[in-house]
């Protein structure tokens, strides 16, 4: 099978992850994926910023937690939404599952392809952790909170412009897990249908 392909099919979302930085030259490499990841007219405007501080990842944490044990929901509410509501009003919500590395992703607002551009930013990183032996999950919390002003103020701190919205975000790490995993069956995956 192609190398490209037989990776796509290892990649999966890891929840538990090893209190150990990443090396220096894996960072860098996941990073480099991420910037050559295609954009919508080669506009390359999906800003990244990579936390590695831990007091500044508590921070977030909390920050999350708060906002989201402020808010309700009903029956038709996305389930992980409700998930997140529900553990931040317990006071146990750990929305990046406090891996050493968290990546927010954020493009121009009032840009048509901010959130296509920046998918396959993270899509680009996901799959080169993938092939290095790293851990790796898309997290969409930041991007539900984008405009709550703690968060925002929080991350103006770092480079976090008013022209930006936050589309998604990524944490990295290493894990036992990543190891046990197999690729998927070929009945697996998103449906498809021919149109001849």
């Amino acid at each position: 099978m192609n190398a490209v392909i037989e990776i796509m099919g290892k990649r999966r979302s890891i929840r538990k992850f090893d209190k150990e930085l990443l090396k220096e030259e894996d960072l860098s490499a996941i990073l480099q994926a991420g910037r050559m990841a295609p954009s919508g007219g080669n506009s390359k405007t999906t800003h990244l910023f990579v936390v590695l501080n831990s007091v500044v990842q508590e921070r977030l944490r909390l920050l999350v937690m708060e906002e989201f044990a402020k808010m309700e929901y009903n029956d038709t509410t996305y389930k992980s939404l409700v998930h997140s509501i529900e553990a931040s009003k317990k006071g146990t919500y750990k929305y990046d599952y406090e891996a050493p590395v968290l990546i927010v992703a954020a493009n121009k607002k009032n840009y048509g392809n901010a959130l296509a551009d920046t998918a396959c930013v993270l899509e680009n990183m996901m799959l080169a952790a993938t092939s290095i032996g790293v851990a790796s999950c898309w997290i969409n919390q930041l991007h539900w909170l984008d405009e709550k002003q703690s968060i925002r103020s929080e991350l103006k701190k770092y480079g976090l412009s008013e022209d930006l919205t936050i589309c998604g975000g990524l944490v990295l790490g290493y894990s036992d897990l990543l190891e046990s995993l197999h690729g998927l069956n070929k009945e697996e995956g998103n449906p498809v249908f021919y149109i001849r």
